[in-house]
């Protein structure tokens, strides 16, 4: 039999589908109407494959709802009676063929009744997906006692099924980190996602039999409003699933960066002065999931009051406003709110209180809800607010945990409306990898943990800073504001910074407490700029840097705000060298404030000290006093101020030992001793300028690289170093992989070849989504015998290496790479002069720009 006919039916069903979505036909209808097109053809084969059977044909999961997107799954069992003849076999077997030729995505079972009964009692997965059967053809009996053998009294009693669907939300949302504010989230899996609304319709199903999420409405689970806004959160997701299937031709639950602009582009979002159209879109993505999980934490907790507890369990009173029932906390009656509206923000204080409650009753929290709009002007002035306010940020505990709480209620961003406006706000980059509101209160959370004492494993620096300021909660409102004017247009250090003072005076704060944390906003940028993009080797940079900061107590405040924002931005790029370079300029600061201002480093005295250090530490490894002597003979002042004094240690203990006579040149690998990633030496001569040789094959080994230095010797060497890291986390880097890189950098010294190694990584697949335009800076070094340039273009493998070799057509020597990646964006920093070791005069620089723009894309970017 041909199935080319039916197959070009569904294909043209499926194009009629899709043209109706793009014409703006209700998602609802599609997806229904696709269920029924699935229904009149399994119908037809059915009848076609097996006639007079006894056996029935079952609708599960998603399709039993009724529910089917065009790349779902069509999920059924056929369902068997205890015996059947080979006759009905063959016809069924031949049945479940037709349907992959007919171009079905099929998952099927085939089960007896007994079957059923045993795989459902065993699974709650199977157990759930029988629960939303819906019979297509077949023995109505046959169904219903399927039907009855899964029931609550025979298996799965509600209690029971409640708690283990509970577990597997847990574990599903563990999956996806806690948080629906991933930037590529799951429109399915994700918290606050399709499978949190099937949730609750579960339970309800198992408890009440409710088949639709209305009746809950009947049975005062849900009102009216929240049944609206269930129904309404679904259905865009619903918007969003069927846009994604239309959109990839398969099924695709994962919000790809590959796909969301061209998503936004077909919901009909354009972009607007300061926002982009993929960014309103997921914007209004994370406000919806917010809300969806929202009223599934409401709609659980009353699940588990009505299934779990004792509804008559006696009430404990807390105070006239509160009292707590089962453990929650909740309101003496409905009008509390009405009464007092200060009782919202008392909540939160009272949990922190009593931690010991479980959390807020489904009830308070719904009241919660209706009452948000009396948090106006009027509230917002109220003394006894503030108070309440500065109380949740000076608790001892449960700071985070309340501000995540206030958040998720509403309560957060009505009496910070500023905050409010960045509530599910994304940025369309591959740095961030969470939503504003999201990162901010990971900010406070990290400033949090740095603040109790049983996290100071985890950061021991910034733990003993933090524990020593006076006033954390200076640290807490500095980190919920850093980012609140995200989106705006304009500075948003510098509008965030006026709305700090502003709310910080309003609360009572000292002027001089409030300036300091609307300089804590202004500045939050400070110190990890200056760490990642200028030479902290440059007694300058530290005194400038030290300037602008003014005193001790604003460097500590700063350092761990730093620390914690660059670690909430995205965890996987928080690394050791960071951690290094921050706490570097932070010792130099607090080194060059202790001196006073008026008295700024000098570089021979930061010579002294960091060769007298380099002494202590060769000492205890028997290099002798000659031999250290002989080595420092090759290095000049700039050389000591460019490297710490564990860096000069080891390259002194390792040149001790070696030919440096040598014309080759020598190489060393170690692994880095403060944390994780390597750093590699070479001794070689300047005329060799390895930098684009070395950073092609370390980019080829799959490395990142952090920092590289070039330092010419008064003797024609110079010395190079390199810190890199495993692109690939999961590659560990043993004592074979440290070899490898050896010999491959060895290989760069002895090759007679000079063509540099070309770098076949490809470009990563968020990275293709995007376009950096070119742009290259320049500026005067603080001396005259470099230029500063800064380099911001697309990151790509290869990029350091092509920018190498137009170092070497142009007759350019490089001192130092500050390299630092964005996401898909490279900002890089090199100290650059001509080959007499001079500043690069304006033709030469217009030269090295023109061949920038050549190199680095010459179709795509402009320079």
């Amino acid at each position: 039999m041909t199935y080319g006919p039916i197959r070009d039916a569904l294909a043209t069903a499926g194009d009629d589908l899709k043209a109706r979505f793009e014409a703006g036909e209700s998602v609802v209808e599609l997806v229904h109407a696709r269920s029924r097109l699935i229904d009149e053809l399994l119908l037809r084969l059915w009848n076609e494959h097996v006639p007079d059977c006894d056996a029935a044909l079952v609708a599960v999961g998603g399709y039993g709802r009724g529910e089917l997107h065009p790349g779902s799954d069509v999920d059924v069992m056929i369902l068997l009676p205890e015996s059947i003849n080979a006759r009905c076999e063959e016809a069924l077997s031949g049945f479940v063929t037709c349907l992959w030729d007919v171009g079905l995505e099929i998952g099927h079972s085939v089960r007896t009744i007994a079957e059923c009964s045993v795989e459902a009692a065993g699974d709650l997965s199977i157990a759930t997906t029988l629960m939303e059967s819906r019979l297509l053809v077949g023995p109505e009996a046959l169904f219903l006692e399927m039907e009855a053998v899964i029931a609550p009294d025979r298996m799965w009693p509600s209690a029971t099924f409640f708690e283990e669907k509970l577990k597997e939300q847990i574990s599903r949302h563990h999956r996806y980190h806690d948080t629906a504010y991933n930037l590529e989230p799951n429109v399915k899996g994700s918290p606050g996602g399709l499978r949190d609304i099937q949730m609750i319709g579960w339970v309800a199903k198992r408890h009440f039999g409710a088949t639709t999420l209305a009746e809950l409405v009947d049975h005062k689970f849900l009102t009216p409003v929240q049944l609206q806004r269930l129904e309404d959160g679904e259905h865009f997701l619903w918007r969003i699933r069927f846009a994604l299937h239309v959109l990839t031709g398969r099924r695709e639950d994962r919000l790809l960066f590959d796909h969301q602009t061209r998503l936004a582009e077909m919901l009909g979002y354009e972009d607007a002065t300061y926002t982009l159209a993929v960014e309103q879109m997921m914007q209004r993505y994370y406000r919806t999931v917010m809300e969806l999980s929202r009223l599934n934490e409401i709609l659980l907790q009353q699940f588990e009051e009505a299934i779990l507890m004792d509804p008559n369990a006696p009430a404990e009173p807390l105070n006239e406003r509160f009292q707590v029932k089962n453990g929650f906390l909740q309101t003496v009656d409905e009008q509390v709110f009405k009464r007092e509206p200060s009782a919202m923000l008392e909540l939160f204080v009272l949990l922190q209180d009593n931690p010991e409650l479980r959390g807020v009753s489904a009830y308070t929290v719904s009241s919660i809800k209706r009452h948000l709009h009396l948090i106006n002007d009027e509230f917002r002035q109220n003394p006894r607010n503030h108070r309440l306010f500065l109380n949740i940020l000076r608790a001892p505990e449960g700071v985070t945990h309340e501000l995540r709480r206030m958040n998720l209620y509403g309560v957060l961003g009505l009496y910070i409306p500023a905050f409010g406006r960045i509530v599910g706000r994304m940025q369309y980059d591959l740095f961030h990898a969470y939503t504003v509101d999201e990162h901010t209160l990971f900010v406070v959370s990290n400033l949090r943990r740095f603040a109790l004492h049983r996290y100071d494993g985890e950061f021991p620096h910034c733990s003993e800073v933090m524990q020593s300021l006076e006033k954390p909660e200076i640290a807490y409102l500095s980190g919920l504001f850093h980012d609140i004017a995200k989106g705006r247009g304009g500075d948003h250090s510098e509008l965030g910074a006026v709305d700090a003072e502003a709310f910080c005076l309003e609360h009572g704060l000292s002027r001089s407490e409030a300036r300091t944390v609307a300089w804590l906003v202004r500045h939050h940028l400070l110190l990890s700029t200056t760490a990642q993009k200028k030479d902290l080797g440059d007694p300058d940079v530290i005194n400038e840097f030290a300037e602008i900061a003014g005193d001790r107590t604003r460097l500590d405040y700063l350092y761990v705000l730093t620390v914690a924002d660059v670690r909430a931005t995205d965890p996987k790029l928080w690394n050791s060298w960071k951690a290094q370079l921050f706490r570097d300029l932070y010792e130099l600061a607090k080194r060059a404030l202790r001196r006073g201002l008026e008295n700024p480093f000098e570089g021979e005295q930061l010579v002294s000290e960091k060769q007298e250090k380099a002494r202590r530490y060769l000492d205890t490894t028997g290099v002798s006093a000659e031999s250290v002597a002989k080595v420092w003979r090759l290095f000049n002042e700039n050389y000591f101020l460019r490297y710490r004094s564990s860096e000069i240690a080891w390259h002194t203990e390792w040149l001790s030992d070696s030919d440096t006579d040598s014309n080759i040149g020598l190489v060393d690998v170690r692994r880095r001793r403060t944390g994780d990633g390597v750093e590699a030496v070479l001794f070689t001569r300047q005329t060799k300028r390895t930098f684009a040789h070395v950073t092609a094959v370390l980019d080829e080994l799959g490395m990142t690289i952090m920092d590289a230095r070039i330092v010419p010797l008064d003797n024609g060497n110079s010395i190079d170093t390199y810190v890199f890291m495993e692109s690939d986390k999961r590659v560990d880097i043993d004592e074979e992989r440290t070899n490898k890189i050896r010999r491959a950098l060895t290989r760069i010294l002895t090759a007679s070849d000079e063509k540099v190694a070309k770098v076949t990584r490809a470009v990563t697949r968020q990275a293709r989504m995007f376009t950096t335009p070119t742009r290259v800076n320049f500026r005067p070094g603080t001396s005259d015998d470099q230029t500063v340039f800064e380099l911001v273009t697309a990151d790509r493998p290869g990029l350091l290496s092509k920018v190498g070799q137009v170092f070497i057509e142009q007759g350019i020597n490089i001192t130092s790479a500050k390299i630092m990646t964005i996401g898909e964006r490279a900002e890089d920093m090199f100290y650059i002069s001509d080959l007499s070791g001079r500043a690069l005069k304006e033709t030469a620089l217009d030269n090295l720009a023109d061949s920038l723009r050549d190199k680095l894309d010459p179709n795509e970017q402009e320079v």
